[in-house]
């Protein structure tokens, strides 16, 4: 596969009409998979009743590890070898990926095919968005990014309800057998993008990245085996601190490496350093709100798999046209109203539910219009915050910059999880589920005053 060119000007009269809709497949397969697996669990512990609960978890956690800790090299990787050609691997190998998967004989394979989606679909988000924004002139930047961000939360709060459907129709193999028809499609459609060299130069310090996934890993697990072994368990200890040690040693090298695994030198500039703040602290109520939301449904309120799942519908309608709306909005006004509102609205949000969390189901009068609410505030803060880290980057940087803020939004994530493992137990009682929601709620809390301190606009054409 050639790579191709990152330092091409961005086209406006012949702009290819197949690249959006590229761009948008890669961010939704790459998101979905981020949240199929969610309502899995269960269908994973009858097939393999020798694996606790909290190791099934590691089906979701361990995709957001991957996927947050190869991010940013991928970003580094696409302005390197060129977005076409690392478009094209990544979407061949997460299809690959996906029917290894599916066809899983147990858990232990399971789960390192599930990594290795995980690293796949890493290599899709900054290529994706760096082959729209090359694509588009600079006066439609903000629009493409809202329609990208637009795929992205769809398919997030979309994939408790699909995946919730798919297993009760055809158990959880079906969660990753779908993706191969779709990969296909953009593997076909990715070869007909034209060809051109790439920047070259060396590829991303392979070191870092293994000393950043390591880290990330470790700190997950840490959290995560709290319910099991208590905070100050030695094990736990050593995996919080050890995790600690690692993702500083990634920093140190990135700090001094000739072609870093973390390109920091995009945190000096403080616009970007606050989008990616916004965004782990976004991620971090994202992952856990959409999890504990279809394990009350559940749990509590004794919703079947499917009926969970499209409970969980409407709020992804409002994240999607929020996230279209607000990318036209960010052209005239902007990222802070998109940022600091939205995560407001997940507050509101929050704090409806922990006032007023029925034990028993009120789909009409609580459910639906909360599901309505929080869609809204997570579309308007995706695409504020991908609009934050790629406007305030510029082009020659657009892969990067947005894998690095992606990455901080599935470290967010990954360690929201955890966090949910540490705080539910099981069996998981009324009170218990509040708690999740109230770290959900502080965590928004925390991006909307990083979203009040953004004053990134779009660049004039």
């Amino acid at each position: 596969m050639t790579a191709d060119t990152t330092a091409a000007p961005p086209l406006a009269a012949g702009a290819r009409r197949d690249v959006p809709w590229l761009a948008a497949g890669a961010t939704f397969l790459a998101m979905l998979d981020a949240t199929v697996a969610n309502l899995a669990v269960a269908d994973l512990h009858a097939d393999f009743p020798g694996t606790s609960l909290s190791g099934l978890t590691w089906v979701i956690t361990l995709y957001a590890v991957l996927f947050a800790a190869l991010l940013a090299p991928a970003g580094r990787l696409a302005d390197l070898v060129g977005r076409r050609s690392l478009y094209l691997w990544g979407t061949g190998l997460f299809t690959l990926a996906s029917a290894a998967c599916a066809a899983a004989p147990n858990v232990p394979v399971l789960l390192a095919t599930r990594a290795f989606q995980g690293a796949a679909a890493a290599a899709l988000i900054p290529a994706s968005l760096a082959l729209l924004l090359h694509d588009a002139p600079p006066e439609r930047r903000a629009r493409s990014i809202g329609l990208w961000s637009a795929a992205g939360a769809f398919a997030a709060a979309i994939g408790p309800s699909l995946g919730g459907v798919l297993v009760d129709l055809s158990g959880w193999r079906a969660l990753f057998i779908i993706n191969v028809p779709f990969g296909l499609a953009m593997l076909l459609g990715g070869l007909r993008l034209p060809r051109a060299e790439g920047a070259g130069g060396r590829l991303p310090d392979l070191a870092g990245t293994i000393l950043l996934g390591a880290g990330v890993g470790g700190v997950a697990l840490g959290v995560t085996q709290t319910r099991d072994w208590a905070w100050i368990d030695a094990r736990t200890l050593a995996l919080l601190l050890g995790g600690a040690v690692l993702i500083a040693l990634a920093l140190w090298r990135s700090a001094r490496h000739p072609v870093p695994a973390l390109e920091i030198s995009l945190w000096r500039d403080r616009r970007f350093a606050i989008a990616n703040a916004a965004s782990f602290l976004y991620g971090t109520a994202l992952y856990s709100w959409l999890l504990v939301g279809v394990l009350y449904l559940t749990g509590q309120w004794h919703y079947s798999i499917l009926k969970a799942g499209f409970a969980s519908t409407p709020g992804a309608l409002t994240a999607t046209v929020a996230a279209i709306g607000t990318g036209r909005l960010t052209g005239r006004l902007g990222v802070r109203p998109a940022v600091a509102g939205g995560a407001l609205i997940m507050v509101a949000a929050g704090a409806w539910t922990i006032a007023s969390l029925p034990a028993e189901p009120h789909f009409l009068t609580f459910w639906l219009p909360v599901g309505l609410l929080v869609g809204t505030g997570m579309g308007m803060v995706t695409t504020g915050t991908a609009s934050a880290a790629a406007l305030s980057a510029g082009p020659l940087r657009f892969a990067g910059a947005t894998g690095l803020n992606t990455t901080a939004r599935q470290l967010g994530g990954a360690l929201g999880i955890a966090a949910l493992a540490a705080l539910l137990p099981v069996p998981a009682a009324h009170d218990d589920y509040t708690a999740v929601y109230l770290f959900c709620t502080l965590a928004a809390a925390g991006a909307a005053l990083a979203g009040l301190l953004l004053t990134v606009r779009p660049a004039k054409p």
